[in-house]
């Protein structure tokens, strides 16, 4: 292996290193998405909604079709 071809393999395993850093430090404050249904606060329900609050197949507690 010549010099150069030394030189050159130093410097792209560094810039590997170094830009892997880099990423790091500008992705640590995200926040991740929270995967399937979000937990929303529960809304205070009256006496006589416990017969219509029954779910559908799309989660939606108003027992109506997804329309």
């Amino acid at each position: 292996m010549e010099k150069w071809q030394a030189w050159l393999l130093i410097a792209l395993i560094l810039g590997v290193i170094v830009s892997n850093i880099m990423v790091l430090k500008y992705t640590a404050n995200y926040k991740m998405p929270q995967f399937g249904k979000p937990n929303l606060p529960k809304a205070p329900r009256k006496q006589g909604d416990e017969a219509d609050s029954a779910p559908n197949d799309d989660g939606d507690a108003s027992g109506k079709s997804g329309q």
